[in-house]
Order: C-alpha cells, then sequence, then structure tokens
C-alpha cells in the first residue's frame, strides 16, 4: 500500500485491531441472522509526510449509505459548540445575505441551522440521506453527494463559491483527501476562509484513544500533516486553535495561498509541540499497540470482575469509538447486556459485531444498573449530567480511556 496522500510506500504499522465490521453498521434484528461483513482496521504511518491512515479495504459508499444512523445534533454539547462557531464566524467575517457559508459533511443540519436563522444563505453537501432529509426539514438546501474536486469545480461553474467554506470532523473521513483538498480549493471563494475541524493525533497518542479508530476515519491528522496536505492542494493555513471536542481536535483556518493574511504564531508554536512529542519519530507510533492493548485488557478485565461479583454493568452511548473497543476486546451481551442512547435512529437496533442491543435512556429506571459504562468517554460530563438519576439506587459512572475509572 502507498500513502494516500504522498505515494511513498507505507512500510510502519502504528496499529492492529484485528477484522472488525465497520463501526456504525448498526443491525436490525433481522440482521442477526445474516453474516456481517467484517474487515481489516489497521493503521500505518508514512515515514514522509507523516500522515497515519487506515489499511486500503473498501469504498466510502459502504460506510456511509442511506440509513447512516449518526445524527450530530442528538449531542447538546455538540449543538452548543457548532452554535458558539456560528456567531463568532458571523461577526468575524461580517456574513450577511450576500454571503454564502458551505459546509461539507452538513449531517443534519446541526450548525448550518444557525446561518439560516441569522438569514445567512448556506448551502450543505451530504451525501447520507437520512441526514440530509433532517437539514432539508429546518430548510437547509443540501447537494446530496460525496465531496471532492468534480463537485468543487461545479460550484465553481454554478458561481457559488463559499465565503466560509467549512467541514467539522470530515477531513479523516475521505479515501481521496488530495481530491478532497483540491475541491477544497476550487469550492473556496478569492478572500474567502476555509475552517476544518478534526480530532487531533497528538492527543490520540497520548491519552491513547485508540478506539477512535475506526473504518469511517481513513486518516489520523496532525498540524503538520494537514499542513503538507492543503499546500499542496494550493491552500495556506494561516491560524489554529486547540478545542476539547472529541477529546481534542484542531480548528484550522485557511485560505488560498495568495491572500494576504500572515500566518499566526500559533500555527509554528504547534508544529514545534508536535515535533518535541515525537510526531515525526517512528518510535513514538512503534511503542503504542502495547499501550492500546493493555487499555483494552484493563476493560475486559473489570467486566468479568464485575460479573463474577453479580453487579448489573450497561453502557451508554451507541457510539462509533465504543464499538472499536468493544470489538476489540471480544465484549458480548454476556458482560455488556444493554447500551442505552439518544438517538431513535440507533434504539432497537444492535451494536456491529457485539450484538449488545440497543435501548432508549428512559429504560435505564426497568434495568438499574450498578455500574454505566461511558463509551462517548469526549462527552462524559454531559451524560453524567443527564442520568444522575442512578445515583439515586447506587449507581456508578465508568469510562475507560484514557484510564479504566469508576466515577
Amino acid at each position: 500500500m502507498n500513502c494516500r496522500h504522498c505515494e511513498a510506500q507505507l512500510r510502519h504499522s502504528f496499529l492492529d485491531l484485528g477484522h472488525v465490521p465497520p463501526s456504525n453498521a448498526y443491525l436490525t434484528e433481522a440482521d442477526l441472522s445474516r453474516p456481517e461483513r467484517y474487515y481489516p482496521l489497521r493503521l500505518w504511518v508514512c515515514e514522509q509526510c507523516w500522515l497515519v491512515q487506515t489499511e486500503d479495504y473498501a469504498d466510502a459508499d459502504e460506510l456511509f449509505d442511506a440509513d447512516y444512523a449518526y445524527f450530530s445534533s442528538t449531542s447538546s454539547s455538540w449543538l452548543a459548540h457548532a452554535r458558539t462557531y456560528a456567531e463568532r464566524m458571523r461577526a468575524t467575517l461580517a456574513l450577511g445575505a450576500n454571503s454564502l457559508v458551505i459546509e461539507v459533511a452538513s449531517n443534519d443540519g446541526y450548525l448550518l441551522r444557525n446561518f439560516v436563522e441569522a438569514g445567512v444563505p448556506c448551502l450543505g453537501v451530504e451525501p447520507t440521506a437520512s441526514t440530509a432529509d433532517a437539514a432539508e426539514r429546518l430548510g437547509i438546501p443540501v447537494l446530496r453527494e460525496f465531496f471532492g474536486e468534480a463537485l468543487g469545480q461545479r460550484l465553481v461553474e454554478e458561481g457559488r463559491q463559499a465565503d466560509l467554506l467549512l467541514g467539522n470532523n470530515v477531513f479523516a473521513h475521505v479515501p481521496d483527501i488530495n481530491d478532497f483538498s483540491r475541491g477544497l480549493k476550487a469550492a473556496l471563494k478569492p478572500g474567502g476562509t476555509l475552517t476544518l475541524e478534526f480530532p487531533h493525533l497528538l492527543r490520540l497518542i497520548e491519552l491513547v484513544q485508540f478506539d477512535t479508530v475506526y473504518h469511517e476515519h481513513f486518516s489520523y491528522l496532525s498540524l503538520y500533516s494537514v499542513q503538507r496536505i492543503l499546500d499542496a492542494a494550493g491552500l495556506h493555513i494561516h491560524d489554529v486553535e486547540a478545542l476539547g471536542t472529541h477529546g481534542g481536535s484542531l480548528r484550522i483556518y485557511a485560505s488560498h495561498q495568495d491572500d494576504a493574511r500572515p500566518s499566526s504564531a500559533a500555527v509554528d508554536a504547534l508544529l514545534r509541540a508536535e515535533e518535541q512529542a515525537g510526531l515525526r519519530d517512528l518510535a513514538t507510533y512503534q511503542g503504542f499497540q502495547a499501550r492500546a492493548d493493555r487499555l483494552k485488557d484493563d476493560l475486559l478485565g473489570f467486566l468479568l470482575e464485575q460479573k463474577r461479583a453479580g453487579r448489573r454493568v450497561a453502557a451508554y452511548g451507541a457510539a462509533a469509538k465504543g464499538n472499536t473497543i468493544l470489538n476489540y476486546a471480544g465484549i458480548k451481551p454476556d458482560l455488556l447486556p444493554w447500551v442505552f442512547d439518544a438517538a431513535p435512529s440507533k434504539q432497537g437496533k444492535y451494536l456491529p459485531g457485539s450484538h449488545v442491543p440497543i435501548r432508549s435512556p428512559q429504560e435505564l429506571d426497568e434495568v438499574r444498573p450498578d455500574l454505566l459504562l461511558i463509551l462517548p468517554w469526549n462527552i462524559a460530563h454531559e451524560v453524567m449530567t443527564q442520568n444522575q438519576r442512578i445515583r439515586q439506587w447506587g449507581g456508578r459512572f465508568v469510562t475507560a480511556v484514557p484510564h479504566l475509572e469508576v466515577k
């Protein structure tokens, strides 16, 4: 396999999680009697451009289909994050009725709804029908297709280049990251601003966030690798900020290379921090597998201990990251009989691989678990706040990343 960006031969493994089904391929009861598709889940690191990437195995349309079950609006904290961003960008860029905001991977309209409410014209690009339907119900126009250079050029021909072009948690999800970046270049109006948010590879390594690895994430990104990729497409990163979302993310601000905006000191500072942390040193990547294995073993041992002690354990959040850790650890309903999730699109279904049934949070009172394992640990505070009632019967919360902790 060659690097998806620079085409250098990939020779160094970063992480091998075996063969598992796609993390968002939730199952109906009828599906349980049919074979599941399993694919290798392995990461490689390129020693030329330092892009960490999954092993080739499937097309994107196998992962992001019409029944895609991830709806961004399910998380109240993510909605608040999106609103804050929209208000800030409206003020900073003076966006108004004559502007155009384009979001790539606009999902269910969780973010663009803020621009619609403010009277700023917008356009979503979203290939999954289930989420695009939800966005259109909010009055957001949506192009139902995958984004890339061809679509970017078509937008140019239609006179629809963006004053603000954004993509939240999509840059890591594209199989052809060079084609996608060229599409961003085309769709961005001269003088326009591009922002991308993505989980930071540095935080993944520091906090052993191996459960953020799944098939839908083709790339695991550092500022250094993203800078190289965008530079090759004719775009320039002029600012960056660290965010607390998704366990630690970056938001980069970019523009065309002939744009007069200078690079902020934050860009150079973060590039130095990444280098000092070893993100351009093979030893950093070669030692990660053992750290992930220890975390997985700790969770499996904990669940076995609770079963022997007769304690009832349930999980909260049918998240992709939860599916990664459950499938790698081989955890089944005998150790984890239920997972509760607020998304109606997931309720009544089963987790891929583990086949743990997904139930509504209202049913927590019937089960009354002694321990509630929060699989989306990045929103643990939100989950604990919303489910404090389990304390009434002595229930406690558990997180497994970056280490096992009972709260």
